[in-house]
Formats: structure tokens, C-alpha cells, sequence
């Protein structure tokens, strides 16, 4: 007797029919999607008409007005995190704004950004995090170099880190501002995470190159898992990527940057000893910035080899209720024991607490140079 009972449906068919279902659903929502894309896109280039407009007033202005205002791209950003209801966080919409002002740059006038580099260097990254995709982005091996090409106008501005949440200032790059007319016209945070690359497996791994502080910073991850490799100081972690790329059995502790430059693949990422690792950077101009409502201003001053003379010029700003976020020493270079004193303090040098302290200050150094008036930077990028 010939079997009647009904054919078993094929596994596929049930998931062929939920898909339908699925796509059934999601056709009005995708195409309500398109249809708020071709509004976006409308908007951004009203808004880029707009930004044309702007570039050429500041282009028959000159230096008057700088193509990059960071008081105004402080108060961008304030507005549009005010304005974010959500379900979008609002590190993503900062991220697609930072984008937008990149682009902005680019119809107002090109902005060339000077770092140190080479290329995939964590300043190279933080200054890619800083201005966006549509910059020029030139590397220099020193940050001298960065002082002087600003300052000659073959750069609009320099990136250089001053300050690690680990190891303290950044003495190379101190150095560079006890002799500049340049001033710190911004500030930018950066949270600084080493990643292993490799094209090499984890237990074939021989070598691990990078820079000294970065090997540093990964020493105890390096004795747990790779505890037979030998540990290489480079000059920098982009020249420790170009090595491993070019060297089997070869490691590199480096930036995502670096990685993407250097097509590494990324084996283990975060491997800092110190998950809280934060690099301060500066941002250098010919220009001053404007008062923001939420300033730093950071000076350097030498005073007299005497007892006492550096706890007066503190206390002028303790007396003025002044807050201090930073205080750093370097030698002067000119004389034995003279040192210049680095501080930053909370306000603008344009609010009147802040002149009034500055004035009576001058009194007790033998110099005293404001390094620039700055928006704070209150968020890691």
C-alpha cells in the first residue's frame, strides 16, 4: 500500500517563510529610512551652503578670524548634547558632528594639522580624533619642528602631548614652549589603549617591539602571555607596526591606527596595564582663543632663587580663589638651578578674577609668559 501520510516540510521552509514574514515587516520601515536619508542629506548640504558662506567672510578677514574657533566648537557641541533625546548616545552624535565640523573646515579653507610622527603615532590618532577625516595631516619628527611650522604659517595648527595620566609631563614637548609666540588654543583628552598586532600566532610570537613607554605601560600583560618574547624598544609604536609587518614571528604594541596603516591584524586589544590611561594634548595656534564660559589658562614664569618665592606667586592665586589643575618645572636652559614653573589655572585671561591675578603675579617673577586661554576639555575622546 503506497504511503498517504503528508511530506515532512524541509527544514529551509520554515525559515524561509519567517524571513518572508520578517521582510514584509521591515520593507515600510526601510523605505521610510530612505526616505529620512534623502532629508538628511538635503539638510547637511543646506547646512554646508551655509558653512561656504562663513568661509568666505573669514577668507577676506585673513587671521582675524580663524577658520577653526575652538569657543565655537565648544558651544556646537554643548548645543547638540542638550538637544539629544535619544536612543542615539551621545558619544555617537558628537562623533558624526566632529565629522560634520571636519568637513566644514574643508569648504571654509583646507586646515593643515601638524604631529608627531610617523603616521599611525597615538598623536596622529588623537589629532584624526580631533578634526576629522577631511583635514591634511602632516607628520614631523620633532616637536620643534611642529613649533616652528605654525609658526611659519606652513601649518595651521599642532597637535603635542604635554601630559600622561601615568608617566607624568612630556619634558620634550614642555621644553618647546619656553621660547614661542604661539599660543595653546585648545586641549584634547585622549584615553591611550596598546593593542598586540601581529600577523603572527599568540604561542609563535618571539619578538615585541614598540616604545619604551609603551612597553612599560604593557608590562604586566606582556609576563602573563608572552613571557619568552623578548621586548624591543623602537622610536615610536608606528615604527614598531612597520617592523612587525616586515618580520614574521614579530609583535608590535601600537595604535588601531597603526594597525589599519600597516594592515596588522589586531590579536589582542586593550592591553595596558592601566585601563585609565590618559594622554593630555595641546593644540598650538598664531591665534588666541575666545572666551568660552568654561576656561583654562595655562602660564609658565621663572621667579628669583629665593626662599619662599614660588609659594608667593601660588599664593596670589589661591588669594584670587583660583583653581590650580596643574603644576610642572622644567630647568630653564639658560642658567644652573633657574626653573620655569608651568601652571594651569580655571578662567580665561580676559575674565577679570583671572587679569587681576595674572597682574599681581608678574610682581614676584622675574617673567611670567601666558601661554593661551583655552575651552577645558571635560570628555575623553
Amino acid at each position: 500500500m503506497a504511503d498517504t501520510s503528508p511530506t515532512p516540510p524541509s527544514p529551509s521552509e520554515p525559515d524561509a517563510a519567517a524571513r518572508d514574514a520578517a521582510e514584509a515587516r521591515l520593507a515600510p520601515l526601510r523605505k521610510e529610512i530612505d526616505g529620512l536619508d534623502r532629508e538628511l542629506v538635503a539638510l547637511l548640504n543646506r547646512r554646508a551652503g551655509v558653512v561656504m558662506r562663513v568661509g568666505e567672510i573669514k577668507r577676506e578677514a585673513g587671521e582675524a578670524v580663524p577658520i577653526y574657533a575652538p569657543d565655537r566648537e565648544q558651544a556646537v557641541m554643548s548645543r547638540v548634547r542638550s538637544a539629544n533625546d535619544g536612543p542615539l548616545p551621545d558619544a555617537c552624535v558628537e562623533a558624526i558632528w566632529r565629522e560634520l565640523m571636519s568637513g566644514s573646515f574643508a569648504l571654509e579653507r583646507p586646515l593643515r594639522i601638524g604631529y608627531l610622527g610617523p603616521a599611525g603615532s597615538f598623536s596622529h590618532l588623537a589629532a584624526r580624533k580631533k578634526f576629522g577625516a577631511s583635514v591634511e595631516y602632516v607628520e614631523f619628527a620633532d616637536f620643534a619642528a611642529i613649533f616652528d611650522a605654525v609658526a611659519r604659517g606652513h601649518a595651521d595648527y599642532g597637535l603635542i602631548p604635554v601630559e600622561n595620566s601615568t608617566h607624568g609631563g612630556v619634558t620634550a614637548s614642555l621644553d618647546c614652549f619656553l621660547d614661542t609666540p604661539l599660543k595653546i588654543a585648545a586641549e584634547v583628552l585622549v584615553a591611550i589603549h596598546h593593542n598586540l598586532l601581529s600577523r603572527t600566532p599568540l604561542d609563535q610570537i618571539k619578538k615585541v617591539y614598540s616604545h619604551q613607554q609603551a612597553l612599560g605601560q604593557c608590562r604586566r600583560w606582556l609576563q602573563a602571555q608572552l613571557p619568552h618574547a623578548d621586548a624591543i624598544a623602537t622610536l615610536s609604536t608606528s615604527e614598531a607596526a612597520r617592523i612587525a609587518a616586515d618580520e614574521p614571528g614579530s609583535a608590535a604594541i601600537g595604535s588601531t591606527l597603526a594597525a589599519r596603516l600597516h594592515d596588522l591584524p589586531i590579536l589582542f586589544d586593550n592591553i595596558e596595564d592601566n585601563p585609565n590611561n590618559t594622554t593630555r594634548f595641546s593644540i598650538i595656534a598664531r591665534q588666541n582663543a575666545r572666551p568660552s564660559g568654561d576656561d583654562k589658562t595655562s602660564i609658565l614664569f621663572t621667579t628669583e632663587h629665593t626662599a619662599g618665592a614660588l609659594t608667593r606667586v601660588l599664593n596670589v592665586f589661591r588669594d584670587h580663589g583660583l583653581n590650580l589643575t596643574r603644576l610642572a618645572e622644567r630647568p630653564s636652559q639658560r642658567m644652573n638651578w633657574e626653573y620655569y614653573f608651568f601652571i594651569d589655572i580655571e578662567g580665561h585671561a580676559d575674565d577679570p578674577k583671572v587679569a587681576a591675578a595674572l597682574a599681581e603675579a608678574r610682581t614676584h617673577c622675574l617673567q611670567l609668559t601666558l601661554l593661551g586661554s583655552f575651552p577645558q576639555a571635560r570628555e575623553l575622546m
